[in-house]
């Protein structure tokens, strides 16, 4: 199956349209038992929805969501960011995370087709990410040049810091082959990332010491 670059970005606006949707309280909130404030009722356990199903069908679920809250992060270095090179490596991490999309939904379609969501907000590394996400778009979108391009960096650092404990579970937990080599994929990628950016942060640094 082909999938555009249209196609993703519709994906990606129907993830965060199912979270909007399931914490208004509608009814569909009996199917995301992740996003509810407690167990459900008559859940001893006190696992969510979620977490009662396969690891990796919320690994794939919620690496999904985690890789759309980045690719939402990254659409604003366009218009915010004050260095080339950062939008360089925004625009690259925007193009991968949405392979990556498709590829997470493919290996669901193949597993766990007709299934429905499996998005655990409580899975380590996701957990992390929600807790400060809104508040940390809103001081995004209020930034400009030096301002945001640092205050960018740290954020999608941390982003990434999260993204990696969470592919670090899957490399252990999964078990699909494929899903451990996915994972294994997205340590490498998302801590080479941040080394890049944390020597742009370095080399400006210097550059504005100097001058």
């Amino acid at each position: 199956m082909h999938f555009s670059k249209y196609i993703l970005a519709a994906f990606t606006s129907l993830i965060f349209c199912t979270i909007a949707h399931a914490q208004s309280g509608s009814p569909g909130m009996q199917q995301r038992g992740d996003m509810q404030s407690g167990p459900p009722s008559g859940m001893k356990d006190g696992k969510t929805g979620a977490e009662r199903q396969a690891f990796d069908h919320q690994f794939l679920d919620t690496m999904s969501m985690h890789h759309a809250r980045g690719i939402q992060m990254a659409e604003l270095v366009k218009d915010h960011a004050a260095h080339d090179e950062l939008k360089q490596i925004a625009q690259k991490m925007i193009d991968d995370e949405q392979k990556d999309i498709k590829q997470l939904q493919q290996m669901k379609e193949q597993w766990y087709a007709g299934k429905g969501d499996a998005t655990n907000s409580r899975m380590r590394g996701m957990r992390e990410s929600v807790q400060n996400h809104d508040k940390n778009m809103d001081k995004l979108r209020a930034a400009k040049d030096e301002k945001f391009d640092l205050m960018f960096i740290d954020m999608m650092s941390r982003h990434h810091t999260n993204g990696i404990r969470m592919a670090q579970q899957a490399i252990s937990k999964a078990e699909h082959q494929e899903v451990k080599e996915f994972a294994k994929q997205i340590v490498e990628k998302q801590n080479q990332e941040k080394s890049e950016m944390a020597k742009m942060k370095k080399s400006w640094k210097e550059g504005n010491s100097k001058s």
